[in-house]
């Protein structure tokens, strides 16, 4: 038994005093004068003893009165815990896309926000996590307002910094950490960081089968037809004659059926008349564990050209490469250069240059401030001077030496950007290019894209505050070199000026970072925004000379078509889709996990959480046993007559 006030406890104390004044009683017998008592002795024998015992009863009734307030102005209880430890709790709650599926009771995260509901503890203090928002110290009344207002959302947040978040806000050791989740793409090891005061509770779903649209892709065979591919992931048994239809927007313009194996991809294609825009919503007609992926939009625009100016000795490997259908390319030599297209080139080559002109260099220093990349192609002749002042303009470095030794290009830097999605598995039997004569260079915030068999940069990226510049260390005539005739000069040098670029793709993946950018040179004060029929956002743009780059990862946060527009006017169109890692089936089996707890329930869990921390006072009973006390007293002075 526990006591919230011990100190009134101190007054038993004064229980002495009652005591005390009964054993030393100070009144004195009165004498009175009788003829004769010799008959009344032993009556008067009788009514001293009984008197002596009505005594010691009221003092008994009394005592236990008195104890009995004391104790219940002390307030007792019984209890695991100290009756003013505060009660704190950490829940996340995975309002992920997954947590829409069906449960045994219903919609998985409808189901767990209400019990949570039903079980808050009004003398607790909650904190709660979710994938989009976080509330810190909410009252049971507060918390219930909130869970009422959750919903599913794209953005998803790791379970390693859920933890860390857990462990960063927990008030004391006694928080209860509480992890109500399905679980979805999360390993063992993620979770190695728990503490005994974590319950895991997993959420199932009850379909264990699903059937989602992974991705679309076009193929344009130069005819008046558009070819729309789109893969569709199978996960669970074989489905048969599953509908399928493609919308231009919401107009119906085609429909059909298949079928996919167990656990296959299966591609399904339709063929599309071209248009200037084709606003494709692709829908699945099919009841499955998920279904927010039975529907995925893409957008087809006319996309602009991108800018690319060649200034040097012509190259016919460059007018290969940059083709009409998607670049504006032209070349020029030295001495006929027009400077005022260069702030509108998105891409300037310098091919093989002796010299670099004072009059270029700071047209190029201009350039670059504006966002413009520049590859720099060197002259066996290059004279270090005027290349060094580019450089130095720059600020990146310098070239130090030439050297004259035969090298091979053999390594391939994989995880550079420029290479993502370009090989699909890492080349190491190739035919080498080689150089005769290269450059040796000292710059900073450089990176290798290519290199030498000595792990010398052969081509490298320098990032410059707004742009890129791309260093090739050699000259590419074939007299020093055989690299033009190398598959790998294609996807470099197309992906080079396609990233100066980033034209519109055919759709985003929401709560990923996306960059789009705007051939469009806008004033001051104007800004770009993008709009769906529900709302208008404005996201993070970046103004240069020759373009507006948007940057988009919080938003937008639903699936479906935007307008980017300047003011009321439209600019262009863009689709963005939910994540395909959602789909997953893919869930831990938690049952296995040390040190923490497991559960299923969230009614359950919360129940016995409170139960643990549930205070029984005992009070009451010590107030009704003073009252008893009282009313014992009454009728012994009453009824008992010594």
């Amino acid at each position: 038994m526990q006591f919230k006030h011990p100190e009134n406890l101190y007054f038993l104390a004064f229980l002495l005093i009652p005591i005390l004044v009964h054993l030393f009683q100070l009144q004195r017998f009165v004498k009175v004068p009788f003829t004769n008592v010799a008959f009344l002795q032993k009556l008067l024998l009788q009514t001293r003893k009984s008197s002596r015992i009505k005594k010691w009863l009221i003092l008994t009734t009394r005592l236990l009165l008195l104890t009995a307030l004391i104790f219940a102005f002390s307030q007792p209880y019984f209890s695991n815990h100290k009756a003013e430890e505060k009660q704190d709790f950490f829940i996340f709650l995975d309002n992920s896309l997954s947590t829409s599926a069906i449960g045994e009771k219903g919609n998985l995260l409808q189901i767990a926000s209400q019990e949570i509901i039903e079980n808050l503890s009004e003398k607790a203090s909650y904190t709660l996590a979710t994938h989009d928002n976080f509330y810190k110290n909410k009252t049971a009344s507060e918390l219930k307002g909130i869970l009422l207002k959750t919903s599913n959302t794209a953005r998803n947040t790791s379970i390693k910094d859920i933890l860390l978040k857990a462990a960063n806000e927990n008030a004391s050791n006694n928080t209860k950490n509480i992890l109500i989740s399905d679980f979805q793409n999360v390993k063992k090891e993620d979770l190695n960081e728990i503490n005994e005061n974590t319950t895991l509770l997993k959420l199932n779903p009850e379909e264990k089968s699903n059937l989602s649209i992974d991705s679309v892709f076009v193929d344009d065979n130069g005819s008046s037809n558009y070819t729309i591919n789109i893969l569709i992931k199978n996960q669970g048994t074989a489905k048969k004659e599953i509908p399928i239809a493609l919308y231009n927007a919401e107009k119906l313009i085609n429909k059909q059926t298949f079928s996919v194996e167990e656990n296959s991809t299966k591609q399904v294609s339709f063929s599309v008349v071209k248009t200037p825009l084709l606003l494709g919503k692709v829908e699945l007609n099919f009841k499955d564990t998920y279904g927010f992926d039975n529907s995925f939009y893409f957008a087809i625009n006319t996309n602009d050209k991108i800018n690319i100016l060649s200034i040097g000795e012509p190259a016919e490997f460059l007018s290969r490469i940059y083709t009409k259908e998607e670049f504006n390319f032209s070349t020029s030599s030295l001495q006929n250069v027009n400077y005022n297209t260069i702030p509108k080139q998105h891409l300037v080559i310098l091919n093989e240059l002796e010299d670099i002109p004072q009059t270029l260099i700071n047209s190029l220093e201009s350039y670059t401030e504006n966002g413009g990349n520049i590859i720099i192609i060197p002259n066996k002749n290059s004279t270090f001077t005027s290349y060094n002042s580019l450089f130095n303009k720059l600020n990146i470095g310098s070239i130090l030496s030439q050297k004259s030794d035969s090298l091979k290009v053999t390594d391939i830097n994989y995880n550079h950007p420029l290479f993502k999605n370009v090989f699909e598995k890492k080349v190491t039997n190739f035919q080498y290019p080689f150089v005769k004569k290269s450059f040796y260079t000292s710059f900073k915030n450089a990176s290798n894209l290519i290199s030498f068999e000595n792990k010398q940069g052969f081509i490298q990226q320098i990032q410059l505050p707004k742009a890129s510049l791309y260093w090739v260390a050699a000259p590419l005539q074939k007299e020093n070199s055989n690299f033009t005739n190398s598959p790998l000069i294609v996807p470099t040098f197309y992906n080079i000026g396609k990233q100066s670029l980033q034209l519109s793709e055919l759709y985003y993946t929401i709560d990923k970072q996306n960059i789009i950018d705007i051939d469009k040179h806008l004033g001051k004060d104007e800004i770009l925004t993008i709009n769906s029929k529900e709302n208008s956002l404005i996201p993070l743009q970046q103004t240069f000379q020759n373009k507006v780059r948007i940057t988009t990862k919080e938003e937008p946060i639903l699936a479906g078509f935007y307008e980017i527009k300047q003011q009321n006017d439209l600019i262009k169109n863009c689709a963005f889709n939910f994540p395909k890692s959602e789909s997953s089936l893919d869930f831990l089996a938690i049952s296995d996990i040390n040190n923490t707890s497991i559960s299923t329930s969230v009614k359950s869990t919360l129940e016995n959480i409170n139960d643990e921390h549930k205070i029984q006072w005992l009070w009451k009973w010590f107030l009704a046993l003073a009252i008893v006390s009282l009313l014992l007293e009454i009728l012994i002075l009453k009824f008992f007559k010594p």
